[in-house]
């Protein structure tokens, strides 16, 4: 019985490594470009609508409930593509992917409550901390993900480091600090997604 139970472990640690070193085509191109559209339609809607910069827990609710539909669409195409293309690897897939992305999420939900909570005057840095995680993130991935989103990675980073030196003086978010660089980020990860895997792309 020990040798049958040392031989699934070492199966299931194979098909661990071989799913860490696949490149993963799970993550769908419709849903991620759908949520670069919702992040620039989102962010002209508040611009249009909101009575300025000043109330950011208007504008933190708005973007997490923007976040959280983004979640929902990117995770059910990404369950749905993942056991269409990686067929009986399609669950050690998912969880490298989610592995490499997690931490940068779970970061930016931590640092987000700890700075509302600890330094609320100093709330207007969060969207580009936010970008930040999310390329920290991006690169995380890049390893089983096409070499050209490194290209995005930079995007998000450039983005970040942007926003906090250009909302220096204000003190203030604007709804185009978020706006613009997730809604041409995703994209463009879109783009990557699409048109840059080696070989044919999978049907989106």
């Amino acid at each position: 019985m020990s040798d049958l139970r040392q031989a699934l472990a070492e199966i299931n640690a194979i098909r661990t490594q071989v799913a860490r070193d696949t490149q993963f085509r799970g993550y769908g191109p419709i849903s991620i470009a759908a949520s670069g559209v919702l992040a620039l339609t989102v962010a002209a809607l508040q611009s249009r609508f909101s009575r300025g910069g000043g109330d950011f827990a208007a504008f933190l609710h708005v973007w997490v409930a923007t976040a959280a539909a983004t979640v929902v669409m990117t995770a059910v195409e990404t369950i749905v593509r993942s056991r269409r293309v990686h067929s009986g690897l399609a669950s050690e897939m998912l969880y490298a992917a989610v592995e490499q992305f997690l931490p940068a999420v779970l970061v930016s939900i931590l640092l987000t409550v700890v700075m509302m909570r600890v330094a609320p005057h100093d709330e207007w840095m969060l969207p580009g901390l936010w970008q930040l995680m999310f390329s920290l993130g991006i690169f995380a991935s890049c390893r089983f993900l096409p070499r050209q989103m490194i290209a995005v990675a930079v995007w998000y980073l450039v983005c970040g480091l942007s926003s906090l030196v250009l909302q220096s003086d204000a003190k203030a978010v604007s709804s185009w600090v978020m706006g613009i660089p997730f809604g041409v980020g995703q994209l463009g990860v879109a783009g990557v997604l699409m048109f840059c895997f080696d070989g044919s792309s999978e049907d989106a």
